[in-house]
């Protein structure tokens, strides 16, 4: 069975060519485009994602909302997260959202399959 990746990202063109690289890797992937719409598969698919890559800054929900959200909710709180940002205050960030992993904007493509790789096996049953 693929592996499951959601990915919560407001700009298009961002989410097309992380779409494409994920899947030649042989991923299941969806994507929303902000917090509000990324909890929308939470809530109702009955394959829940492995792994969550998620942008902080967006409109309608930002990611710290989204975050907020998920561990609040049982069925999906333990879904580890991948933040993607371009904001310099990351560090506070990332212990407000207790991600596995923070990843700078622009993305070095080796770098965020090698983060994927570490968090999912660190999750692998």
């Amino acid at each position: 069975m693929k592996r499951k990746i959601l990915i919560v990202e407001d700009a298009p063109e961002i989410q097309v060519l992380l779409k494409r690289l994920l899947e030649s890797e042989g991923f299941e992937v969806v994507c929303a485009a902000h917090g509000g719409e990324g909890l929308n598969p939470l809530e109702s698919d009955n394959v829940l994602p492995d792994l969550i890559l998620l942008d902080l800054m967006m409109p309608v929900m930002d990611g710290v909302e989204f975050r907020e959200k998920q561990l609040s909710n049982n069925r999906y709180k333990d879904i580890p997260v991948i933040v993607m940002t371009a904001d310099g205050n990351v560090k506070a960030k990332t212990e407000l959202v207790k991600a596995a992993k923070i990843l700078k904007k622009p993305l070095d493509v080796d770098g965020l399959l090698e983060s994927i790789s570490g968090v999912m096996g660190r999750v692998e049953a």
